[in-house]
């Protein structure tokens, strides 16, 4: 009887119950006279989120659904503005990603390109994990990475059974772990690459004003040394089960020789997309944002008829879109009671004047990192951004030596679902649980924290202004 009751007292089980007492410890806890009562409170939801979110107590748009309407209960912001997150057009780039995705895949093109890509690359499952990491990350430099791994998501569904593993959405395939996460990591490294590369990114360049080129000179090798990690230490963490696509490259041949010719719908998807790729690079020249681009890109399936409504209502993750509102809703209410910047300025405060500049730059890091994972990047980057330029500037340090590792920090997104769209989506699959993005998540922010912090001092070094 015992042993039945340890078994049950789960992590999820205990979930709602911890995340409620941690709550009332933060809210009984003395803070100081520099933060209101708004931002203490904001500060508890804060805790009670992840403990719910990371135990899974319950669904995660329905935790999203909670932080809403306790938001006025508990005095930290009217539902108005509790709302707000879901007007943010980071929602609206996720949507439009997840109706490129599903014309991609009904179409045909996806599998195409799928059987293309696997006969160039190889049958084996750590080549197509490399592929998986290395296209959405080059893809990722030059365009947003909801877009780059939304793009290879239906990709990824097409390659994973080939290898002969079967209801990867039960959780229980390594290789379609490494694979849905290769994506979402590979995405994520990438966008270091250049200025253009993450939404930090082009603060840290607006603030520093660094020339695009000097940003390439570090950023490029930083992304790829961190894309090499993603593949390895993914394939060593989940070791994959399969040893190779069944059948082999004859299996290949034969399909690829089965679907025949290029289809006019697959045509018609093709010239969307790579239109819809090209403003997204030229989003510079154009003014146009790349959240309109989505959109752009999303309508034009529909109108043409390769995707409707139904296929957008079927496959489409509107609970992601709901938990992903919920935790920007509570990111904004960070930022908006003061509270994000009261624990950020206390914390650089308390560290002194007689401080490294290594020490200054790891705690502001430390810092984007844990924010990171619970609010909008784009938010926190406004927050640390302009404040590492004047620490900066009071120092006599280059302009860029805080701001530019803060913005990368800021994009160390690897550790849980609400950190980033492209986690939210890997787990939306199905694939992966919340406690293995955090097995997989926490080395690979601990490696990048390590590689930034060494590549500023090297090579980087000449070229923070």
């Amino acid at each position: 009887m015992w042993e039945g009751c340890k078994t049950n007292l789960s992590f999820k089980t205990l979930g709602m119950p911890l995340a409620i007492v941690a709550f009332f410890l933060v809210m009984i806890i003395p803070l100081g006279d520099g933060l209101s009562y708004s931002g203490h409170a904001a500060l508890a939801l804060l805790a009670f989120a992840i403990i719910m979110w990371a135990s899974e107590a319950q669904h995660l748009a329905v935790t999203s659904l909670i932080l809403l309407f306790l938001q006025p209960i508990l005095g930290i912001e009217s539902f108005n503005n509790a709302v707000i997150g879901f007007a943010n057009p980071i929602i609206f780039l996720m949507i439009g990603g997840f109706i490129l995705a599903e014309a991609i895949r009904k179409s045909g093109l996806a599998k195409r390109f799928t059987y293309f890509m696997l006969k160039k690359v190889g049958t084996t499952p750590s080549m197509s994990i490399f592929a998986a990491v290395f296209s959405t990350g080059l893809l990722s430099a030059w365009i947003e990475n909801v877009v780059a791994f939304a793009m290879l998501l239906p990709i990824i569904k097409e390659i994973v059974p080939l290898f002969g593993v079967n209801d990867a959405e039960k959780g229980n395939s390594n290789f379609a772990k490494a694979m849905i996460l290769g994506a979402s990591y590979g995405s994520l490294a990438g966008g270091f690459g250049t200025e253009i590369g993450t939404a930090p990114n082009l603060m840290a360049a607006a603030y520093t004003h660094l020339p695009f080129v000097q940003w390439m000179i570090f950023g490029i090798p930083l992304s790829i040394i961190m894309l090499f990690v993603t593949w390895k230490l993914l394939s060593w963490i989940f070791p994959p089960e399969v040893k190779g696509i069944i059948g082999g490259h004859e299996t290949l041949n034969k399909t690829l020789s089965a679907m025949g010719s290029i289809s006019r719908t697959e045509k018609i998807t093709a010239v969307i997309l790579f239109f819809t790729i090209g403003l997204w690079v030229t989003t510079g020249i154009t003014g146009i944002d790349s959240y309109s681009v989505a959109l752009i890109g999303a309508a034009l399936y529909f109108i043409t008829g390769v995707v409707d409504w139904k296929d957008a209502q079927e496959n489409v993750d509107w609970g992601l879109i709901i938990f992903f509102g919920g935790a920007l809703s509570l990111g904004a209410a960070l930022l908006n009671t003061g509270a994000a910047a009261w624990l950020i300025n206390d914390l650089v405060t308390l560290m002194g004047n007689n401080v490294s500049t290594v020490s200054i730059m790891l705690l502001l890091m430390i810092i984007g990192v844990i924010f990171t994972q619970v609010m909008s990047n784009i938010a926190l980057s406004a927050i640390l951004v302009p404040l590492s330029v004047t620490l900066a500037a009071a120092q006599g340090q280059p302009i860029g030596v805080y701001a530019v590792p803060v913005a990368i920090a800021c994009s160390l997104s690897f550790m849980f679902p609400m950190a980033d769209p492209t986690v939210a989506m890997a787990y939306g699959t199905g694939f992966v649980k919340i406690k293995e993005i955090l097995k997989a998540g926490i080395p690979m922010v601990v490696i990048g924290i390590i590689l930034t912090v060494v590549i500023m001092l090297t090579i980087a070094q000449p070229f923070l202004g």
